[in-house]
């Protein structure tokens, strides 16, 4: 290490720098993946890894584009290794969790094996729970040398998860079905079903600490949900609403009673939800607002998540 006060470190996945700038060691991170914009002044630092498909594609094309790629063996993402080397990093954060959501321990593996002299700390993560989530910012804390910061940062994410169970405690519980991919309809696994549950909901789809599961819409049909949130990884509020378009013409979405009704919201999948890192607590606070309709203390009405109906879809310039 160049010093021991100041290790140099890389985040390629956008989670990890949150939690490196929440962790209050903002000042350390000195190269980012092309993922990782929050928060917004991380923008300013060098990406180091690229995608390996189109990125612009509707959800469907951007579908078939990462399984052709996986289905050849071929890594999703790059990482430019001599970049990384010039950089020379003391630690460098990763995971082995999903190779199509971003940069996987092999592909890091690979752009430093060949480094002649001293090797950077690879640390790699795995999270599918909240509390995996909560021992990963421990993690990263050590590796950074502020323990104390990162038990700090778990204990208050955890009191403040559990103040929205309490709000929620004694109402009555809604279903839902949250909705991670629309073409071709994925739910949410992993912590997802942990948070639906803090925020006062009843999840439908996805077991707690499994990969989200792909589904149909017979099968939301079957469920017959309260309320639909659609929170698309990786996509924000104006591209998922421009996405929702591809569900015109399916007679099985439009006859959902959460459609009928008008319970169906969208919300930002690349900021919240997706990403398990301290925003996690928000994503709670959304859901709970979402389920809950008379909820607003936290704010996040029409700035996080909106209701999908064709008035917002224009308001946001979207063409239903």
């Amino acid at each position: 290490m160049h010093d021991h006060e100041r290790p140099r470190v890389v985040s390629l996945i956008a989670s990890t720098t949150e939690i490196v700038h929440a962790l209050g060691m903002g000042h350390l991170h000195v190269a980012r993946s092309h993922e990782c914009d929050w928060p917004p002044t991380v923008q300013n630092l060098p990406a180091v890894t690229r995608p390996k498909f189109k990125v612009e594609g509707s959800s469907r094309q951007i579908d078939n584009a990462v399984r052709n790629l996986v289905e050849q063996g071929l890594a999703v993402y790059e990482v430019d290794a001599d970049a990384l080397q010039t950089l020379d990093p003391d630690v460098i954060l990763t995971q082995d969790q999903c190779e199509v959501c971003a940069v996987s321990l092999a592909d890091v593996e690979r752009a430093v094996c060949t480094w002649i002299g001293s090797k950077p700390q690879i640390l790699s993560l795995r999270p599918h729970t909240m509390a995996d989530i909560y021992a990963d910012i421990r993690k990263v804390a050590a590796a950074l040398g502020c323990a104390d910061v990162g038990a700090t940062l778990v204990a208050s994410m955890m009191q403040r998860i559990a103040e929205v169970s309490s709000v929620v405690a004694r109402r009555q519980r809604p279903t839902l079905a949250y909705i991670e991919w629309i073409d071709p309809p994925m739910s949410g696994g992993h912590w997802m079903p942990e948070l639906i549950e803090a925020a006062g909901g009843i999840n439908l789809f996805g077991e707690h600490g499994a990969n989200s599961p792909w589904i149909a819409w017979s099968d939301a049909a079957d469920a017959d949900p309260d309320i639909i949130l659609v929170s698309p990884c990786g996509y924000d509020v104006p591209t998922t609403l421009r996405e929702m378009a591809v569900l015109e013409d399916n007679e099985v979405w439009k006859g959902l009673r959460a459609v009928r009704e008008g319970r169906v919201f969208v919300a930002d999948g690349n900021a919240y939800f997706n990403r398990p890192g301290p925003r996690l607590v928000e994503s709670t606070e959304i859901v709970a607002e979402i389920l809950h309709s008379d909820i607003c203390a936290y704010g996040h009405r029409d700035r996080s998540f909106v209701r999908h109906n064709a008035e917002v879809a224009s308001a946001h310039g979207v063409k239903q």
